[in-house]
């Protein structure tokens, strides 16, 4: 067994999709970045590129690539998955959590739950993701970006 802590961070903006989890979210803003910017999903890479002791997205999917320009994140989920079945791993869970003031996340948990498990090729039982606000304080707190954490536990499947 291996675990992995992963966070990520982006700068909310005018003019951009709102994209967590894999799913458009409804909003006046959108998380600023080179790929689609989902937080989470960037969290969950990480948390499981950590678990293999193989550094971080920027290392993997660098932002000066054009390659990943605007690229969806969960086609990136995908490839740190080939990378995880190829180390002989599977998830054992993901616990997740957004940070965010706003918009209101619980609508939406379900279908990331399933767009990751999905990606991932895990029961949705494997997937845990919770979101809170941080009471006004902060950059999320004052609606300036959202932010998001993950630990993974990989389990070996050799």
């Amino acid at each position: 067994m291996r675990v992995g802590i992963g966070y990520d961070v982006h700068k909310l903006v005018d003019e951009r999709e709102l994209i967590i989890g894999g799913v458009n979210i409804p909003y006046e803003k959108g998380l600023l970045g080179h790929s689609d910017a989902d937080v989470l999903v960037h969290a969950i890479m990480d948390s499981i590129l950590g678990a293999l002791a193989l550094g971080d997205i920027g290392k993997h999917f660098p932002d000066n690539d054009a390659q990943y320009k605007d690229i969806s994140s969960l086609i990136l989920l995908e490839r740190v998955y080939n990378i995880m079945k190829e180390a002989k791993y599977k998830i054992g869970n993901i616990d997740a959590t957004i940070i965010a003031q706003k918009p209101k996340m619980a609508s939406y948990i379900e279908e990331m739950r399933e767009n990751i498990s999905k990606v991932l090729k895990t029961p949705i039982e494997n997937i845990n993701i919770k979101a809170t606000t941080t009471e006004k304080l902060g950059f999320e707190g004052r609606g300036e970006g959202i932010s998001a954490q993950s630990i993974c536990l990989l389990v070996y499947d050799g």
